[in-house]
C-alpha cells in the first residue's frame, strides 16, 4: 500500500511540475482550483478551475 501512495504522489507532483512548466502560474492556479473543487464536490470551484485551464491551454485569439 505506501509503495501505491508513493508512486501517486511522484505521478501528481510530475504532472504538476509539467503543467508549471508548460502554461506557467495559471495553469497550476487552474489545476489546484479543480482539483479542490472535484474533492470538495463543489460545482463553482471546479468550474473556475475548468475555465481558467481552458483559457490558459487556449491561450490569447489573435
Amino acid at each position: 500500500m505506501p509503495v501505491i501512495a508513493l508512486l501517486t504522489a511522484v505521478f501528481v507532483v510530475g504532472f504538476e511540475q509539467i503543467v508549471q512548466w508548460r502554461y506557467g502560474a495559471s495553469g497550476v492556479v487552474g489545476l489546484l482550483l479543480l482539483s479542490i473543487g472535484v474533492k470538495a464536490k463543489n460545482p463553482t470551484c471546479s468550474s473556475i478551475g475548468a475555465v481558467v485551464l481552458a483559457l490558459t491551454v487556449a491561450g490569447p485569439a489573435l
